[in-house]
């Protein structure tokens, strides 16, 4: 468990909400994908900077509109260090495989996986662990949680970019003998990277890897746990035997599995309210793990400012307590007009603030 009282204010308030120690506030983030910033440019910076509430630390002039993040947000096609090759249509939003190394499972005995170390996913440049250990030496210096990340869809993704969405569904149907081997190539390099992560001194990690589809898991429940249970429990119990807080992202419906995620060791779960329902989420997950809730995505291009802030204040009475264990976040993509942002905003400078 991360020391709370060597934390600033806002830190402090993060960990009382993870933690279920009555925060003062509910954390808040929106998140502006880069195709967003292309789209909407000085006037999102407008909206941004009349809710220091939610931005306190914003200023005009030091966004560049026209970043688009790591190679997989970068317009055209690339190759991974995996040999997964990458398709964008859309500069700013993320791509998708197009083109897989292991289509053909006779190409398994001659492919080799990067070193986690030294090379990494090739998304960008190689991973700096000493810029990593440095900043985790400055947050804790200033009282910020000293966090890292591993690249998202780090474990059930990587084999579908690896095989083939409709590949790895056979052979899950199919209990390919080769598939355990593969998981356990994937679960070996996470499981180093995690180690190394750990050792520049992060006291939590940021894992993501969308594990459901719009109504349900692509597997079932059973298949999960015998294929896909075990490594989680590694991964996150590695980070949970040092102490380590497990912060874990995922879209797509996860409701049948979010009590295996939380008896595998994450700290904070950030699901999709949109997949998994109010009703289910309060079922699962209230009072069991803190909830960084993903507001819905899907309502945000489509509704009005009003039906937006009703459905971030129905959010709060649903699963919000005294004893903390609620995050709200809004990620914003290209398609959310400004009126919308903004009443995201307001209504969530309104029931929380920063995180």
């Amino acid at each position: 468990m991360i020391d709370i009282e060597t934390k600033n204010e806002r830190s402090r308030n993060y960990l009382r909400a993870a933690y279920f120690r009555s925060p003062e506030w509910i954390p808040c983030a929106v998140g502006i994908m880069p195709a967003t910033w292309k789209r909407h440019r000085e006037q999102l910076e407008d909206v941004l900077l009349r809710h220091p509430g939610l931005f306190p630390e914003f200023e005009r002039g030091r966004t560049d509109f026209d970043a688009v993040g790591d190679q997989r947000y970068v317009g055209g096609r690339f190759t991974d260090n995996w040999g997964c090759v990458w398709d964008n249509i859309a500069e700013g939003l993320d791509g998708v495989v197009v083109r897989s190394p292991l289509e053909d499972w006779e190409r398994f005995p001659d492919w080799h996986p990067p070193d986690p170390i030294t090379e990494g996913e090739g998304w960008g440049a190689p991973p700096d662990w000493d810029r990593l250990r440095r900043q985790c030496e400055d947050a804790k210096r200033t009282g910020l949680i000293a966090a890292g990340h591993l690249p998202h869809g780090f474990m059930y993704m990587r084999l579908y970019y690896l095989r083939r969405f409709e590949n790895l569904m056979l052979d899950f149907g199919r209990d390919e003998p080769r598939l355990k081997d593969l998981i356990d190539v994937v679960l070996q390099y996470n499981l180093a990277a995690i180690g190394k992560t750990i050792e520049c001194g992060v006291e939590l990690i940021h894992f993501g890897d969308d594990l459901g589809m719009q109504k349900s898991l692509p597997i079932s429940p059973a298949k999960w746990r015998r294929y896909l249970l075990p490594c989680y429990r590694r991964m996150f119990g590695l980070c949970t035997e040092r102490g380590v807080e497990v912060y874990f992202h995922s879209d797509g419906h996860i409701t049948e599995i979010i009590p295996d995620l939380i008896g595998a060791g994450v700290t904070i779960l950030n699901p999709q309210v949109g997949a998994n329902g109010l009703d289910g989420l309060a079922r699962v997950a209230k009072g069991k793990v803190c909830v960084n809730l993903d507001l819905d995505r899907q309502l945000f291009p489509f509704a009005g400012p009003e039906q937006i802030a009703d459905h971030i204040r129905e959010a709060v009475a649903r699963l919000d307590s005294p004893a903390g264990g609620l995050m709200l976040y809004a990620e914003c993509e290209p398609d959310v007009p400004l009126a919308n942002i903004r009443a995201i905003c307001k209504t969530l400078e309104e029931v929380g603030g920063p995180c």
